[in-house]
């Protein structure tokens, strides 16, 4: 299996990419030549992780039947001073909201992501440290 994305330059430091058939649009800010009229790249390494192993959990708890009001995750990354800078560690935070949730078993679906099923975690990892927290609201 095989996956690809397809990039366009279209003036300044923005770009088009195609990615499973959605557009996207990639810049930079003002300072470095851009428009800030969208994310830049690096970010989207933050948005990646964060719709996979969000999707992961989310599924897991709807199999076991988990119901919850609200559900999100906020990521920091800690990006180097060095060139090239790179993030050498990311933190997510899950953060859940309901009625009687049960912390044992929402752990236990961020486990499931993070150690088996998420891609972008399992790749990432191999680079940098990602460490997680749960908060229960």
């Amino acid at each position: 299996m095989k996956d690809s994305v397809e990039l366009q330059h279209i003036g300044r430091m923005s770009f088009d990419v195609l990615v499973n058939g959605h557009h996207l649009l990639l810049d930079t800010s003002k300072d470095f030549g851009g428009n800030n009229a969208g994310p830049r790249p690096k970010s989207l390494l933050m948005a990646g992780l964060a719709g996979c192993t969000a999707m992961d959990v989310v599924s897991i708890l709807n199999k076991m039947k988990i119901v919850f009001d609200d559900f999100r995750i906020s990521i920091e990354g800690n990006i180097t001073e060095e060139h090239p800078k790179h993030y050498d560690s990311m933190h997510i935070k899950y953060i859940i909201k309901g009625t009687g949730i049960p912390e044992d078993k929402v752990r236990h679906a961020i486990e499931l992501s993070q150690d088996k099923y998420c891609g972008v975690s399992y790749s990432l990892k191999k680079a940098l440290e990602v460490t997680w927290e749960l908060v229960i609201e």
